[in-house]
């Protein structure tokens, strides 16, 4: 529906409908259809990926299986770990459903730069089909994080370069995303909507997207000098030259590891926000979840080095390094105490987000106990290039991550569609998700701590057993999407209309009908008070009553 077809001039947008198909569905520039966008190519992305660990998963089903060569299995977990970090976990948490959530919880009709929005996204299918283009000339073998000097050894030809170009071009995406964010959050908020008023999913955007804009920066600085001395001889990281290998390392850290919260941020604001509707009570400590995630992302900056206790660290940095990275926990427990004392004696409601929800509360917390475990210097020198790391960062990311994006697919379907996902397939697709996530990834600790290391394609057969059973159940969790895949489509052509507000939440995504019209608000809100106050009166005004209170199912 247009803006003119409901009695508002095409100027109370920020830009004029769309009047072709191309300019409503293509080169869209509205953010709920740039949200979608992003959902559809990152999931294709999140396909390709998946793929390339089921390969590695069946090549180490045995001890010395040839299933892949060597050659071709670390292209395909080097392949699978940019894929997975750079083309779906930050595309989706941030690019999706920032541009599907964020402009309508801040009462906006959509981000300040349209323009910039949609080039943002068009990079990605840009930037993944240079990435994944490598494969045409041998991909890179180095692994997601392409340390030279090894990256810089092996005879890849144009494969680098095309990397390095493709993961360059997803950084000017990330950058001119989180720009494009925190400008619209900072002047394009509601009336009456002060900071400690916004949904924290909100805060959680605006916290990312300034680390975004931030750390990407470093990342290219990097990727430009590993281009450089691959087809220009610049010896950067030559040690023999002058250069120094380990200055990728810093430099890769300093962004890399802010990203890992750039991936778990808008999971922790999507936790935040499903929590308080599926207990009916008012989320407990807004203000220490608000800003702990502005303290995670500050502290963020300052643990890189714990990446790089084994690159020869003089004592006093190793000292540092772990200190902060054991204090950075602090912000992080601070949300999960938070999140637990909302729950406790609640009236809950076990509907598929929330399910998805408490099992990344158990995951992620688990993931955070082995992440300070691996801060200790004396232990991480013992488990860095283990196992123990892979089963680590899988929690934090894969549980912690994509844990949080089906709680926010699930609770966030029927505003995005207008349509209901099934309750009994998603409660399937949840228990599957879980229980053989678990039993895939819980393995690999004790692998990992009995000495079995990481990136190799053939092992010693005593761990043989545990590899068939971790292969065997990755194969079933990787099946598990498939359930959610068919619920979307069931959902999309036949599932129950939801109404405005199913969830009977109170953000002021909900108070508008589902799916959201291109124009969002047909008055823009004031607001009140703040978002979670369940049994106050819905603190908005110019919001149609009639459609904020809608039945809850």
């Amino acid at each position: 529906m247009s803006v003119t077809e409901v009695g508002l001039p095409a100027s109370s947008h920020i830009h004029p409908p769309p009047d072709t198909f191309i300019k409503k569905y293509v080169f869209s520039l509205d953010h709920k259809v740039i949200a979608v966008q992003y959902f559809i190519t990152a999931g294709l992305f999140l396909v390709f990926a998946g793929l390339l660990a089921e390969l590695m998963r069946v090549q180490l089903m045995g001890p010395n299986n040839h299933v892949l060569s060597v050659a071709v299995f670390n292209q395909a977990y080097s392949l699978h770990g940019t894929a997975m970090v750079w083309l779906v976990g930050i595309p989706i948490v941030t690019g999706a459903f920032g541009n599907l959530i964020m402009p309508v919880q801040i009462g906006a009709r959509d981000v300040a730069f349209p323009w910039l929005n949609m080039l943002s996204f068009w990079m990605l299918p840009v930037a993944g089909i240079l990435v994944f283009a490598s494969l045409l000339f041998g991909a890179p073998q180095a692994g997601w994080t392409e340390y030279p000097p090894v990256s810089l050894q092996l005879p890849l030809g144009e494969s680098l370069s095309l990397w390095c170009a493709g993961v360059f071009v997803i950084g000017v995406s990330s950058t001119i995303t989180g720009l494009n964010f925190l400008v619209t959050i900072v002047k394009m908020r509601a009336p009456g909507m002060t900071y400690t008023r916004m949904p924290l999913f909100v805060w959680a955007t605006g916290v990312t997207a300034f680390l975004s804009m931030i750390a990407t920066a470093n990342l290219s600085a990097a990727l430009a000098g590993l281009f450089i001395q691959h087809n220009f001889g610049v010896p950067f990281y030559d040690v023999t030259r002058g250069g120094a290998p380990v200055l990728w390392q810093h430099v890769f850290w300093f962004y890399s590891h802010p990203a890992v919260y750039i991936l778990i941020l808008p999971a922790f604001g999507i936790v935040s926000e499903v929590i308080p509707t599926f207990v009916r009570r008012p989320i407990f400590g807004y203000k220490a979840i608000a800003y702990s995630s502005a303290a995670i992302g500050l502290l963020s900056f300052m643990v890189w080095a714990h990446h790089m206790f084994t690159s020869g660290l003089q004592h006093w940095e190793q000292l540092f390094f772990m200190i902060f990275t054991m204090i950075i926990a602090v912000p992080t427990g601070v949300k999960i105490f938070s999140w637990v004392t909302t729950l406790w004696r609640g009236k809950i409601r076990l509907d598929t987000p929330l399910l998805f929800v408490l099992g990344f509360l158990s995951v992620f917390t688990l993931g955070g106990i082995t992440g300070v475990m691996l801060a200790s210097v004396p232990a991480d020198a013992q488990e860095h290039a283990s196992y123990f790391v892979v089963a680590h960062i899988h929690y934090v990311l894969f549980g912690g991550t994509i844990l949080g994006i089906f709680a926010g697919l699930y609770y966030w379907w029927p505003k995005m569609t207008g349509r209901m996902l099934d309750e009994r397939l998603g409660k399937w697709h949840f228990w599957l998700t879980y229980i053989f996530f678990n039993l895939t990834f819980l393995p690999m600790h004790w692998v990992g701590l009995l000495g079995m290391p990481r990136r190799v394609a053939t092992y010693d057969p005593a761990y043989a057993g545990t590899n068939f059973f971790v292969s065997i159940s990755s194969f079933v969790l990787a099946a598990a999407i498939l359930i959610f895949i068919y619920n979307a489509y069931r959902s999309v052509r036949h599932g129950e209309l939801a109404g405005p507000n199913p969830w009977g939440a109170r953000t002021l995504e909900w108070m508008i009908p589902s799916p959201m019209p291109y124009y969002n608000f047909r008055d823009i809100p004031i607001v009140l008070s703040g978002p979670y106050d369940y049994g106050k009166p819905l603190p908005y005004a110019n919001i149609s009553q009639d459609l904020a209170m809608t039945p809850v199912r």
